[in-house]
């Protein structure tokens, strides 16, 4: 059915058979799914592992082996066939593997990532991921979601959209969900919102219409597919390392092959030794092994609590210079609780712990007026529910009636407005119960720049008041009379106007984050407005009232001041970002006051540092907030808009900023930091979508949690170029000297395949699941500008290299002595060289900083096993008679198996060696200092 827009709600419902005070029952939900399929748009069809198998064959260098081994078959040279066949197949699959594995990894982050949408079915509230709507499921929207479905309106409170996506406008939408008699354009559509589109402001209800493919965005969705480059900078940079190094590499086997066949030997066997050399020095896996590393890291990270959106955003935790954090919920608990009220001049301590509904209020008597007044405006002015498990409010209610234990208590919605409800259920004051007889007629929301919240409810009589909460200075202002605590309604001078300020002072240097409460009853021409509004709407359109109007003239009912004490682990996680070279800046909306409180608890505040406020950076103009930044620590009594200057004043004084954001004004600061971090928790889904990283728990910890994790990606990335790299210079020298000094091959063809395989698959891959180093949060952060190759690293894959082929080369000549019936000896000595030098070589590849004997050898217990399965296979195709025929082997004895040994721990020996050297410097130079 496509007139949606033409029915009134009541019809919607009765169509699509849905309720609209329980929603869909599960059951039914179940069968709709079953029936409709999941709420998602076809996506481009994701290659098979079949078909990522045989993309393994398409390799130009593979094709030319094969071709190779074609002509070996032609010539009978079977078992060589045979045997690369055999190879090349084997590193099909482990390459199939790999990509395999790392398309599964980033599938299942991708998941981890699934927008999800708040429901009501069976009577309850809850979150779902948005692939699992039905039509008939009853949707709850509000600022900064993206609508997760084709939605009929039944409830809005100045709701507005941003249609860009589906028609091109950018201009928000007013929507309002009354039935429209015409059929209007896509965008009149008043009355619908439709999936992929954003809230932009208010609050709404709908029921789901379409799904999927059916919706509005699903008819275009074949337009708006494109393919996008998800590679990181890193793996762009590493393949364009790649092209360079396949260049050079052919053209040093081309040159083996021409001298080779200069010197007399088979073109044939020259032409199969070139091949196969190019393909075992081709760095053919680093771009599989780098993104097994990133994934697997990521995953690592989602454990953790941090979802990396954006593989790119792992890279860049590692050069973090700033961390831009919130203060509630991130820093904090994000558990708030009223621990003291302020009524007139009345100050009361309130009792209780969290959210169970359980408390006094010492000092003042919960009968009296002024009490109750001032509870009623904190329930009513809120859209929090207060919950005990899975129970419904109605059933919570019924077991405190009867007495009956249940669930621990909870809150669904914003933590400031559930310690509102726990303060006024203490005393008696429950929503559910005024609503029965009072109803809400309209609601103007609060935003980060109101700095306040209005609801407006009528009461049986028809009477309209307004009740308001918000920051004390904003609301204070609006007001003209205050209510006393014998329920007293007086004029409220400038003199008691300071008075309550500076007691709003008091609270906040307490670190107590303080509300004020308001109300007024809104004269007859407001009730008439009402009257012409929609009486039966759970949230009538406020566009029926006039705000300024509503807001003004108010009675002062007094202050809420709240608790949100600091994470327990935030305090050591802030001095561990300090030690990592990481300055963290807390930025919050509440008082200067108790900004400075808080931050101070969590040792943010040194002897030079500053808290600048939002009007202050108001009077700034570019140039003097990057100069003030350096010195800043705190900014308090900040707007969403001012993140954004914030962010780019660190970045343009050469940090890395990585900003947390929440609300869908966050969205453009967390898009222009170099790591945007939403909340998992709290965050809008527009937030989401700009971050790089999403927390999971909001967690301050998890943030540098993540900056371990990427620090510790990178390095492990860093080990496996040096070690691949290594070696492959390593295998091209041995091949190449060897040819220029007149030598016989030092390998064949199907030893250098079978000595690829062993070298750079398992080995390769464990070294990049190393764990990070433990002294990594000590270390300054990278510079994002930096070579993949500095700090050393270029020089030590040569170094690693030269020592590799010529220790191989070497110990070659020295076994042949020019007799060529020592030839199959010297070979199977240079083959098992060659293979055990990059075995112990990995070892040496662990770390850039600490020798094998520091690290331990059991810290990468997966890497000793690789080291340990391959130097078996390696031994097995050497003393195996079988083997021996395939692989053109024989037996070593003893001594050779010492020299081969001897020879291959040199760079073991090395490490430790110049460690011990490193080691005594430090040591020499510490005693000449003291």
């Amino acid at each position: 059915m496509a007139d949606w827009h033409a029915l009134t709600g009541e019809e919607v419902l009765a169509v699509l058979q849905t309720n609209a005070v329980k929603g869909l029952p599960d059951q039914e939900a179940a069968q709709r799914l079953a029936r409709f399929g999941p709420n998602q748009l076809a996506g481009t069809r994701r290659a098979s592992l079949l078909a990522t198998f045989g993309g393994q064959f398409r390799d130009f260098m593979v094709i030319l082996l094969l071709a190779a081994t074609a002509v070996s078959l032609f010539l009978g040279e079977y078992v060589d066939a045979l045997a690369i066949l055999a190879i090349v197949t084997i590193n099909a699959v482990l390459g199939c593997v790999h990509e395999y594995r790392a398309e599964q990894s980033l599938e299942a982050l991708k998941r981890l990532v699934a927008p999800e949408a708040r429901v009501l079915r069976g009577g309850l509230e809850k979150k779902i991921p948005a692939a699992e709507l039905v039509p008939g499921d009853l949707v709850f929207l509000e600022a900064g979601d993206r609508v997760p479905a084709d939605l009929r309106l039944l409830h809005a409170a100045n709701l507005e959209t941003n249609e860009a996506a589906l028609t091109g406008e950018s201009v928000p939408v007013k929507k309002d969900p009354a039935p429209l008699a015409h059929s209007p354009g896509l965008g009149e559509m008043r009355n619908m919102a439709y999936l992929g589109t954003v809230v932009t402001r208010g609050r709404a209800q709908g029921v789901v219409v379409a799904t999927g493919m059916a919706t509005e965005m699903g008819r275009i969705a074949g337009l708006i597919q494109e393919a996008q480059d998800d590679r990181t900078p890193l793996q762009r940079r590493l393949a364009h390392l790649g092209k360079v190094l396949v260049g050079l590499c052919l053209l040093i086997c081309a040159l083996v092959v021409v001298l080779g066949i200069y010197r007399g030997e088979e073109i044939y066997q020259m032409f199969l030794a070139g091949v196969s050399l190019a393909v075992a020095a081709i760095p053919e896996g680093l771009p599989a092994i780098v993104t097994v590393a990133l994934a697997t890291g990521v995953q690592r990270m989602a454990r953790r609590q941090a979802i990396i959106r954006k593989l790119s955003a792992v890279e860049t935790l590692g050069c973090a210079t700033v961390i831009c954090a919130d203060k509630t919920g991130t820093l904090t608990q994000n558990q708030m609780t009223v621990r003291k009220i302020l009524i007139g001049s009345k100050a009361a301590e309130v009792t209780g712990e969290g959210y169970d509904p359980k408390g006094d209020f010492a000092g003042l008597n919960t009968r009296d007026a002024a009490l109750r007044q001032f509870l009623k405006i904190a329930a009513l002015c809120n859209n929090a529910v207060l919950t005990r498990g899975e129970i419904s409010i109605g059933g919570m209610l019924r077991g405190l009636l009867k007495g009956q234990p249940g669930p621990a208590w909870g809150v669904h919605g914003d933590p400031t407005e559930g310690a509102l409800l726990v303060m006024a259920a203490k005393g008696g004051v429950w929503r559910e119960a005024i609503e029965k007889e009072e109803q809400r007629v309209a609601e103007f929301p609060f935003d980060s720049d109101r700095k306040r919240m209005t609801v407006v409810y009528r009461q049986p009589g028809g009477r309209l008041h307004a009740y308001v909460k918000g920051a004390p200075d904003v609301v204070l202002e609006l007001c003209t009379h205050y209510l006393d605590a014998d329920n007293r309604v007086l004029p409220l001078s400038g003199r008691k106007k300071e008075e309550f300020l500076r007691i709003n002072g008091d609270l906040a240097a307490r670190a107590l984050r303080v509300l004020a409460l308001a109300y007024r009853e809104l004269p007859a021409a407001s009730v008439s407005v009402a009257a012409s509004a929609d009486s039966n709407a759970a949230n009538a359109p406020a566009d029926a009232f006039n705000g300024q109007d509503v807001e003004r003239g108010l009675v002062f009912a007094g202050l809420a001041g709240m608790i949100d004490p600091p994470r327990p682990a935030a305090y050591a996680a802030v001095e561990k970002c300090r030690r990592a070279g990481i300055k963290v800046v807390m930025i919050t909306g509440d008082h200067r006051l108790t900004a400075g409180a808080v931050a101070g608890e969590l040792g943010l505040l040194g002897r030079e540092s500053a808290i600048i406020t939002g009007p202050e950076l108001d009077a700034l103009d570019d140039g003097q907030l990057r100069a003030q930044v350096k010195r800043v620590s705190v900014f308090a009594r900040v707007a969403p808009r001012h993140k954004l200057r914030i962010v780019r004043a660190f970045k343009q004084n050469g940090h890395v900023v990585a900003m947390t954001g929440d609300g869908v004004n966050d969205a453009p600061a967390v898009k222009e930091a170099d790591i945007g971090i939403a909340m998992g928790m709290t965050g809008t889904d527009v937030t989401r979508e700009a971050a790089a990283m999403v927390l999971a728990d909001d967690n301050f910890n998890t943030i540098v949690a993540a900056v371990e994790e990427g620090r510790g990606i990178y390095e492990n990335i860093r080990k496996t170029i040096r070690y691949l790299l290594s070696c492959n210079i390593g295998e091209v020298l041995v091949m190449f000297l060897a040819v220029l000094a007149g030598l016989p091959l030092p390998l064949l063809p199907v030893q250098i395949l079978w000595m690829n395989l062993v070298t750079d698959g398992l080995p390769a891959v464990a070294l990049g699941l190393e764990p990070a180093a433990r002294d990594i949060m000590y270390r300054r952060p990278r510079d994002p500008r930096e070579s993949i190759f500095a700090q050393g690293l270029g020089r030590r894959i040569l170094t690693g290299g030269l020592v590799i082929g010529l220790g191989t080369l070497l110990l070659f000549a020295a076994v042949y002595r020019g007799e060529p019936a020592r030839v199959a000896e010297s070979r199977t000595v240079a083959f098992n060289t060659l293979v055990f030098l990059q075995l112990f070589y990995v070892l040496v590849c662990r770390s850039e900083r600490e020798s094998v004997l520091e690290q331990g050898f059991f810290t990468n217990p997966r890497l000793l096993l690789a080291v340990l399965f391959s130097a078996a296979l390696q031994v097995a195709v050497t003393q195996l008679p079988p083997l021996q025929v395939i692989f053109r082997t024989v037996s070593l004895n003893w001594e050779q198996w010492g020299m081969v040994l001897g020879v291959a721990a040199l760079p073991l020996l090395g490490n430790i060696f110049y460690s011990r050297i490193k080691f005594r410097a430090k040591e020499k130079i510490v005693y000449l200092k003291v």
